[in-house]
């Protein structure tokens, strides 16, 4: 576990680690830059298991804090066309959890049909699938898509386990159950959401000198 995180995070100064024991480690880092670009980039996994990072304060005891918050990138589909604002960014990333910041940088490019906001979210409870919304006298349902979403419960929702370790469905007693969670929570990596063709020019873009070319009106000579 030590060295497969320490290559993950190749941080320049490094970083000793210590199993504490309980399923709990301590990450000691020696320069801020460090602490900070892994936390800026968790959600991270050993295992396919969350690791849940806290930073800790002065005088505090990493065996007493409650590990149960976890940031994420959210991506948010079917968000009808003139409601993608910074006020429903918020509204719907405290619906999710804790609102944290609002991803706009490509808005509207490539394959951005959708709203990216970074959550912070409590594991203990479920991972919400959609939220009802209200406009101009309709309702529409938007559906929430988790990045980098590694093992979670399809019975109950929720995080560090799988179905056939969940305590709540055991203790329904029942050999066959309702899934009410799949694979469709689970979002695209973001590098496979960027990926444009570098030929492919996006609205707005200046010609550049370029020629428009028109089917059968090309010749050679």
């Amino acid at each position: 576990m030590k060295s497969i995180m320490a290559n993950l995070w190749h941080p320049v100064k490094g970083v000793r680690i210590c199993d504490l024991g309980e399923k709990r480690y301590s990450f000691q880092f020696f320069h801020a830059m460090d602490v900070n670009k892994v936390l800026k980039d968790s959600p991270w996994t050993f295992n396919n298991h969350f690791l849940v990072l806290y930073k800790l304060e002065l005088g505090e005891d990493p065996l007493q804090i409650p590990l149960v918050l976890t940031p994420f990138w959210v991506q948010i589909y079917n968000i009808p066309i003139g409601l993608f604002s910074d006020i429903l960014a918020v509204q719907l990333g405290n619906f999710l959890g804790n609102f944290m910041e609002h991803d706009v940088s490509s808005l509207g490019k490539g394959n951005r049909n959708f709203m990216r906001i970074r959550v912070q979210i409590d594991i203990r409870y479920p991972l919400k699938r959609r939220k009802k919304i209200s406009f101009g006298g309709k309702c529409s349902y938007v559906n929430f898509k988790y990045e980098r979403l590694s093992l979670f419960c399809f019975y109950c929702g929720r995080l560090g386990h799988n179905d056939s370790f969940c305590e709540e469905r055991m203790n329904l007693g029942v050999e066959i159950a309702e899934m009410g969670w799949d694979l469709s929570l689970r979002a695209q990596s973001r590098r496979s959401l960027e990926m444009n063709s570098i030929w492919l020019r996006e609205e707005g873009d200046g010609d550049n000198g370029g020629t428009n070319a028109e089917s059968g009106n090309l010749r050679k000579g």
